[in-house]
C-alpha cells in the first residue's frame, strides 16, 4: 500500500480507488460478484447495458444488487480524517490550500482536498472568496471542472464554483474568466448526474446578475443543455434545469431561445408528470408571441395549466393562471378550451383567495372570458 505524505503528494492505498476510475471512491458498493466499486462508475457501467462484472466478468443477478460497502467507506474517511489533521499538511492555511489548488504538479487527490478545504473555509468568509477569485484560484477550478475520468473532484469543484458565486461582483468576475465554457461543458457532458444538476445550479446563480442573463444566454449550448437536461435528466436534474430557465428567460432574447430549443413541449411534459417549476418558465415564455404561439399549437397545454390551477401550490396557481391569461388573450380557441375545463368557475372561487396575486390573475382572465363573449 501507498502511503500519505504531504497535501502535494497525497496517496492513497489502491483499494481505495475504484477499479472503473481509479478515483478514491466517495460511495463503495459491492456487487453481487465480490467486487467494490464506486456508485456512480458502476452505475454507468449497468447504465450502458452491461450486465457482468467489469472485472471477473461474471453474470449479474437482474437487476443487478449494489450493497453498500460501509466498512470501506468508514476506512476511507478515517484515514483521510487522519492524514488531514496532521501538522506538517498546514490544515486550513488558505495559501497552502490555493498553493496546492494551483501548483501543476499537485495530484489530483491532493486539489480534491484543497477544494474541499477551501469551500468549507469561504463559505461563510466574503473576504476569503475575494482573495480566491483575485489569486488565479479560479482557473485552477475551471480545469479540475474539464478534468475526465476524475468525477469526484469534478462534482467538488463545481460545488466550489458555487460557493464562489455566492458574491454579486464573484458573479461578473467568474463569467469573465471563462466560467460558462467549463460549467455548460458539465452540463451537457458531466460524468454524474450530481455534476449535470450542479452545474445548471451555478448557471442560476450566475443568471442573478442582469448582464449575466444575456451573456450565459448567447452560449450556443447554454439555454438548449438545460432544455436537454430538462428532458433527459433525473429528479434534481429537471428540477435545477427548470429553476436555470426560469433565472435566464426573464431576459427576454433567452425566452425566444428557449422556444427554439423546444422548451414548451418538455415543460408541458414536465409540468403533467409533476414538476410544479415548469409552469413558473412556461409564464416567462408565454410573454413572447412565439412561446403563446406553441403553446397554443401544443395539444393539452390548457389541460395542464388548468390541472395546476386546480391542484398546486399558491406559486403554481399564480403563474399558471398568469400564463392562461396571456394565451386568452391571445387565442380565441384557448378561451373556449379553457372555459370548458371550468376556468371561469375556478376563478370565480378565486376572488375570495387570501393571495393577493392569485385573486388579480382571477379577476383579469374573467375579464377576458368576458371581453371575448366567451361568457
Amino acid at each position: 500500500m501507498a502511503t500519505t505524505t504531504n497535501a502535494t503528494t497525497t496517496h492513497y492505498p489502491d483499494d481505495f480507488k475504484c477499479p472503473i476510475s481509479l478515483e478514491i471512491m466517495s460511495e463503495p458498493v459491492i456487487l453481487s460478484s465480490g467486487h467494490t466499486f464506486d456508485r456512480s462508475s458502476i452505475q454507468r457501467w449497468l447504465d450502458a447495458g452491461h450486465r457482468t462484472c467489469p472485472i471477473s466478468k461474471l453474470p449479474l443477478s437482474d437487476p443487478p444488487s449494489l450493497i453498500p460497502n460501509h466498512a470501506l467507506r468508514s476506512l476511507i474517511s478515517s484515514y483521510t480524517a487522519l492524514n488531514l489533521s496532521k501538522p506538517n499538511q498546514n490544515r486550513g492555511d488558505p495559501e497552502t490550500l490555493i498553493s496546492n489548488l494551483t501548483s501543476k504538479s499537485s495530484s489530483p487527490e491532493a486539489k480534491l482536498v484543497s477544494i474541499e478545504q477551501l469551500c468549507q473555509l469561504s463559505k461563510r468568509d466574503f473576504e476569503l472568496r475575494k482573495r480566491l477569485t483575485e489569486s488565479g484560484a479560479v482557473a485552477a477550478v475551471l480545469a479540475c471542472i474539464s478534468r475526465k475520468n476524475y468525477i469526484t473532484l469534478q462534482e467538488k469543484a463545481l460545488k466550489f464554483l458555487l460557493n464562489l458565486s455566492l458574491d454579486d461582483d464573484n458573479k461578473v468576475g467568474l463569467v469573465a474568466e471563462g466560467a460558462i465554457c467549463s460549467i455548460i461543458a458539465a452540463l451537457c457532458g458531466g460524468e454524474s448526474a450530481d455534476c449535470r444538476a450542479t452545474a445548471a445550479t451555478v448557471l442560476t446563480s450566475l443568471a442573478v446578475v442582469e448582464v449575466n442573463k444575456a451573456t450565459i444566454g448567447a452560449y450556443p449550448f447554454a439555454i438548449r443543455g438545460l432544455v436537454t437536461l430538462l428532458r433527459e435528466g433525473g429528479g434534481r436534474e429537471r428540477k435545477e434545469a427548470a429553476t436555470a430557465l426560469y433565472a435566464l428567460c426573464s431576459f427576454p432574447d433567452n425566452r425566444r431561445r428557449a422556444v427554439e430549443c423546444g422548451a414548451v413541449e418538455i415543460l408541458v411534459i414536465s409540468l403533467n408528470s409533476g414538476l410544479e417549476r415548469a409552469v413558473e418558465v412556461l409564464g416567462l415564455l408565454a410573454k413572447c408571441k412565439r412561446g403563446r404561439d406553441e403553446m397554443v399549437r401544443f395539444n393539452g397545454c390548457v389541460k395542464s395549466l388548468i390541472h395546476v390551477i386546480r391542484n398546486g401550490s399558491w406559486r403554481g396557481v399564480q403563474y399558471a393562471l398568469m400564463t392562461l391569461n396571456l394565451l386568452c388573450l391571445s387565442s380565441e380557441v384557448i378561451c373556449m378550451e379553457a372555459l370548458k375545463e371550468g376556468a371561469f368557475d375556478i376563478c370565480l372561487r378565486f376572488l375570495d383567495d387570501d393571495n393577493e396575486k392569485i385573486r388579480r390573475n382571477a379577476s383579469s382572465l374573467i375579464k377576458v372570458f368576458g371581453g371575448a363573449g366567451c361568457v
